[in-house]
């Protein structure tokens, strides 16, 4: 049988097996602690991409390393702003110099085969910069055969799913936070974390098409969710789980040559 596909339950001795093959494949979730409306923990990003990245590596025979916890600020534009309590933030340096030292490390390791999948939509600039930043550190020191991947999971979800699955029409993924996406997809892997009854079914919020600092506090609806989770369910979790999955395993089998597996 074969062992869990994340590191963290390993020994040190059978991780240096897994990663001393050249088909190693690890996946690195990243997540926030993030206000995600009444209905839901702050976890979930965390949750989130930590099983997407879980169901990949079974589909891929890949590792999953542990979770990165926290994120990037939430924007008050796509995550109701990093004022709403409970959110705890990192800044854009200390995002970079993770993504870099953890590049680094799993190239230490012997790693060349590595992806971040992203499960909070403000983290993935600074993901990328830390990635650029350790190819070329690892260039400079004679390392060029790492290739890494930068995956946000809900870019896999594609138009014929976006409406089978919100035919009243769809507001886009910035207005999704703590939407049907997200509530569908925990109800589906972890219902025992969803309150539906604590659901504010109002409509999508109104943003202004530009940012303001100090941030506007009343911009953002009183539930902290963007978008209403009334329509969410384990079903459509089911299917957008699997679509996401499916995305995710074919564009990771094509940049890394894995069609063998």
């Amino acid at each position: 049988m074969r062992q869990s596909v994340y590191i963290e339950d390993l020994d040190a001795f059978s991780y240096r097996e897994a990663v001393a093959q050249d088909s190693a494949l690890v996946l690195i979730p990243v997540g926030s602690i993030e206000q995600h409306g009444p209905h839901m923990p702050l976890n979930v990003d965390v949750l989130l991409s930590r099983a997407m990245a879980g169901q990949v590596a079974e589909e891929l025979k890949a590792l999953v390393a542990a979770p990165v916890v926290y994120g990037y600020k939430s924007q008050q534009r796509s995550g109701g702003g990093n004022h709403l309590p409970g959110t705890t933030s990192l800044d854009a340096s200390t995002v970079i110099s993770i993504a870099k030292t953890l590049t680094l490390e799993f190239a230490r390791h012997g790693v060349r085969k590595l992806a971040f999948l992203n499960g909070h939509f403000e983290n993935y600039q600074f993901l990328y910069e830390g990635v650029d930043l350790a190819l070329r550190e690892l260039r400079l020191a004679g390392i060029e055969d790492l290739k890494v991947v930068l995956l946000s999971y809900w870019d896999f979800i594609d138009d014929a799913t976006i409406a089978e699955l919100y035919p009243d029409g769809f507001t886009g993924w910035d207005l999704e936070h703590g939407g049907v996406l997200e509530t569908s997809l925990m109800l589906h892997l972890y219902p025992e974390k969803v309150d539906m009854a604590e659901v504010v079914d109002a409509p999508p919020a109104v943003m202004p098409t530009y940012d303001v600092l100090p941030v506007r506090p009343e911009l953002t609806p009183a539930s902290g969710c963007l978008s209403s989770a009334a329509a969410a369910t384990a079903e459509k979790g089911v299917t957008l789980l699997k679509r996401a999955r499916a995305g995710m395993s074919a564009a990771l089998t094509s940049e890394f040559g894995l069609a063998e597996r």
